[in-house]
C-alpha cells in the first residue's frame, strides 16, 4: 500500500489558486487590513498634530517638516529591513513585530514635552510603519487565488482610507477639544500594540513562504484548512513533483537578484513609481491641514475640510478594485496617476471653498486608487524568494521621496505658493504614470513560486 507523501511547492501553489474565496481568506484580509488601517491612522494623525503644535508650541514650519520627515526616515529603513526579514523569518512574525514597535512608540509620544523626544519617537514609529506595509501586501497576495488577487490587494489598501478617515475624525473632534488633544490622539494610536496579539496567534503563516523554506508539512496543513473551509476534497499525493529552486536565500543574493537581467527593468520602473507617488502624496496630504490654516481657515474649519476630502479615498479604492481585474494592473495604475496629476493642478489653483473641496476630493479619489493598484502590482512581479525583499526595497526607496517632501513643501510654498507646489506634484504623477508601463502585468496569472 502506497503511503501519501508531502506535496510539492507547485501543487500547494495550484491548490491555493484553485480555491474559492472563503471565510479564512476574509480573516486574512480583514486581519491584515485592520493593521493597515492602524498604520494609516498613525500617519494621518501627524498631519493634524503638526497643525496643532505649530500653534501650541510655536514651532516653525521647518521644525514641523522634520517631525514628519524623521518618521519617513524610519519608514525607509523599516521597509527595506522588513522585507528582508519577511523573506527570512516569515510574513506573520514580522507583521506582528512591526505593529508592536510602532504601537508602543506612538503611545509614548503622548508623554513628550519637547521637540527632541518627539523626533526620536517618530523615528521609531516610522521603523514599524515602514516595515509593516510591504509585508502585509506580500502576505495577503500569497494567500489570494490568482483570479482575484489584484482585487483583494486593492481592498486591503482600502483599509488605508478607513484609517486615514479615523485620523481625520480624531483630528476634528479630539485634537481641538483641549490643549492636550494631540496627546490623546497619540494615546489612541497605541492600539496596534494590543492588536499584535491577534496577529501573532490568530492568523496563519504564508504557506508559500513555509514551502519556500522547506517546511512543506506546515504549509500543507494550512492549505488543507482552507480546503476544508471551502469543502474542497483533495486526493492524497503518492509522488513528489519536480521542485523549482528558490532564486535567492541569503541577504546579498536577494538584494542583488532584484537587478539581474530578468528583473532590472521592472525594478527600475517600480522604484520610479514609488518615488514619485510618495513625494506627491505625502507632500500634499501631510501639509493640507496646515496649508488650509495658512489660507485663512481656522483650525477646526481646516480639519473639517480635510475630513471631507479624506472620505473620497474610499470610492477611489472601490473603483480601482473593480477596474484592476477588468483593465489590468498597468492601465488602472496609469489612469489613476493621470487623474491625480489633473486633480493636483486644480487643487493648487483653487481659491473658493467649493473648488478646494471638489478638487481635494478628486485628488483623494485618484491618488488612493493609484496606491491600491501599486500595492497590487508590486509583490506580483517578483518570485516568492524575492517577493518580500522586492516589495520592501521598493517601499524603502519610495520613502526617500517622502522624507524629502515635508521638508521641500515650506521652501516651495515660499517660492511660488500652492500653485507651484501642486504643479510639481502633478508633474511627478505624470512621470509615475509613464514608468508604470515598464512593469509586468501578472493579472490573473499564478504567482512565481521560485
Amino acid at each position: 500500500m502506497a503511503h501519501p507523501v508531502l506535496p510539492s511547492r507547485e501543487s500547494l501553489a495550484g491548490r491555493l489558486d484553485d480555491l474559492p474565496f472563503t471565510r479564512r481568506h476574509l480573516r486574512v484580509l480583514t486581519g491584515s487590513g485592520v493593521g493597515w488601517a492602524l498604520d494609516a491612522m498613525d500617519v494621518g494623525l501627524i498631519s493634524f498634530v503638526l497643525a496643532a503644535l505649530t500653534q501650541q508650541w510655536g514651532i516653525t514650519k521647518t521644525d514641523a517638516g522634520w517631525i514628519a520627515s524623521v518618521g519617513f526616515i524610519g519608514m525607509a529603513i523599516g521597509a527595506t529591513l522588513g522585507g528582508l526579514l519577511a523573506d527570512r523569518l516569515g510574513r506573520r512574525q514580522v507583521f506582528a513585530l512591526t505593529l508592536l514597535v510602532y504601537g508602543v512608540a506612538t503611545g509614548a509620544s503622548a508623554l513628550v514635552s519637547g521637540l527632541a523626544a518627539l523626533l526620536v519617537l517618530r523615528f521609531l514609529v516610522g521603523l514599524g510603519l515602514g516595515a509593516e506595509l510591504p509585508v502585509a501586501s506580500t502576505y495577503v497576495s500569497e494567500f489570494a487565488p490568482a483570479r482575484m488577487r489584484g482585487r483583494l490587494i486593492v481592498l486591503l489598501e482600502a483599509f488605508w482610507a478607513v484609517g486615514w478617515t479615523a485620523a481625520a475624525v480624531i483630528g476634528y473632534f479630539v485634537i481641538p477639544a483641549s490643549g492636550d488633544g494631540w496627546r490623546w490622539a497619540f494615546a489612541i494610536g497605541a492600539v496596534p500594540a494590543l492588536y499584535t496579539l491577534i496577529v501573532r496567534w490568530g492568523l496563519p503563516e504564508s504557506p508559500r513562504w513555509l514551502a519556500s523554506r522547506g517546511r512543506i508539512a506546515e504549509a500543507d496543513r494550512i492549505v488543507s484548512t482552507f480546503e476544508v473551509d471551502a469543502r474542497v476534497e483533495r486526493a492524497p499525493s503518492i509522488r513528489r513533483e519536480p521542485e523549482s529552486r528558490p532564486l535567492a536565500r541569503d541577504l546579498r543574493t536577494r538584494v542583488s537578484g532584484l537587478w539581474n537581467t530578468e528583473f532590472r527593468i521592472r525594478t527600475a520602473c517600480l522604484w520610479v513609481v514609488w518615488l514619485c507617488v510618495n513625494f506627491s502624496y505625502y507632500g500634499a496630504f501631510i501639509w493640507i491641514p496646515s496649508i488650509l490654516v495658512d489660507a485663512g481657515f481656522d483650525l477646526v474649519r481646516s480639519f473639517g475640510f480635510t475630513l471631507i476630502i479624506t472620505v473620497a479615498q474610499l470610492p477611489g479604492y472601490a473603483v480601482a478594485a473593480w477596474l484592476i481585474e477588468v483593465w489590468g494592473r498597468r492601465v488602472t495604475l496609469s489612469v489613476f496617476l493621470g487623474g491625480s496629476a489633473v486633480a493636483a493642478v486644480f487643487f493648487g489653483t483653487s481659491t473658493t471653498e467649493a473648488a478646494i473641496i471638489a478638487s481635494g476630493m478628486a485628488l483623494s479619489f485618484f491618488n488612493l486608487g493609484a496606491w491600491g493598484a501599486l500595492y497590487a502590482v508590486t509583490p506580483e512581479i517578483y518570485p516568492t524568494s524575492l517577493r518580500g525583499t522586492g516589495a520592501g526595497w521598493a517601499a524603502g526607496v519610495g520613502r526617500i521621496a517622502s522624507i524629502v517632501a515635508p521638508l521641500a513643501v515650506p521652501v516651495l510654498l515660499v517660492a511660488g505658493g500652492a500653485p507651484l507646489l501642486f504643479v510639481i506634484f502633478g508633474a511627478c504623477f505624470v512621470v509615475a504614470a509613464a514608468a508604470a508601463w515598464g512593469l509586468v502585468d501578472r493579472g490573473g496569472a499564478a504567482l512565481d513560486d521560485r
